[in-house]
């Protein structure tokens, strides 16, 4: 699918994965919506590539419409990379057998509610401005990514929110490519691995933790880079015949209990 001239929505575009993604689709001829919380980063990474900034908590429905009219203003939206996510860890149990130790539910909601319906929601909307637009060359309406993460598969000791609300990005990826195949809209799932990005800090304290982390990655033993994740992203958008899927981008690790 061509996206030269077209618009693109990437959430959670501000940094890291999303800003990635961002850069890739730009270099790709797609004028990006920036859609993120952090307004100066934001801005920032929007005037690099020549895109708009949108400031979106993917919480708040009209915050997502207003980033999907600003795309659909700009030229036909033909691309959406839902990036926007937070993590979480606490065990479901505390040590104590109180129930004021056990996992906080306010945190487990909230993090179901970002990463989940949040994702869901730009979905159902994005995918509602495509479904009017006339098809490209190649028959397609648009395509639309989200990403998911390995702790759907292998999640540890206290990601029991985190793990639940990414294993429903991934449980989501096949019925709803199959509602939006009749408006010729494809859609897919990229599953992070060890992926280098601010979570981990700065300086020789955290370069150190990071090395230890690649050692559990079968191949090649390091984390992996935005770019390389990022790259995965744009082929399941470019590519036509990539549709209903959830690859995995993680040097082959399995992760273990903690």
């Amino acid at each position: 699918m061509e996206l030269n001239g077209a618009s693109a929505i990437v959430t959670g575009g501000a940094s890291g994965i999303g800003a990635a993604c961002a850069r890739q689709l730009a270099a790709r001829g797609a004028v990006v919506v920036v859609a993120d919380l952090q307004a100066d980063k934001g801005e920032a990474l929007a005037s690099e590539i020549g895109g708009v900034f949108a400031q979106v908590d993917v919480t708040d429905s009209e915050q997502i419409a207003g980033a999907v009219r600003a795309a659909a203003e700009i030229a036909p939206l033909r691309a959406v990379v839902n990036s926007a996510g937070i993590g979480w860890a606490a065990r479901t149990i505390g040590r104590d057998g109180t129930l004021e130790s056990a996992h906080d539910l306010d945190a487990f909601k909230k993090v179901v509610a970002i990463n989940l319906v949040g994702t869901f929601d730009m979905v159902r909307q994005a995918a509602t401005v495509m479904s009017t637009q006339e098809p490209t060359a190649t028959g397609e309406r648009g395509a639309i990514v989200n990403l998911a993460s390995v702790a759907a598969f292998d999640g540890q000791i206290g990601q029991a929110s985190y793990s639940a609300s990414k294993g429903g990005v991934v449980g989501m990826t096949l019925p709803v490519a199959r509602d939006l195949s009749a408006a010729a809209i494809r859609l897919n799932t990229v599953a992070p691995g060890l992926i280098e990005t601010p979570i981990y800090g700065e300086g020789e304290g955290a370069e150190a933790f990071k090395a230890k982390l690649g050692e559990s990655v079968l191949f090649p033993k390091r984390l992996g880079t935005p770019d390389e994740l990022a790259s995965m992203v744009l082929e399941c958008l470019t590519n036509s015949y990539m549709n209903a899927e959830t690859i995995r981008v993680d040097g082959g690790i399995r992760m273990p209990p903690k």
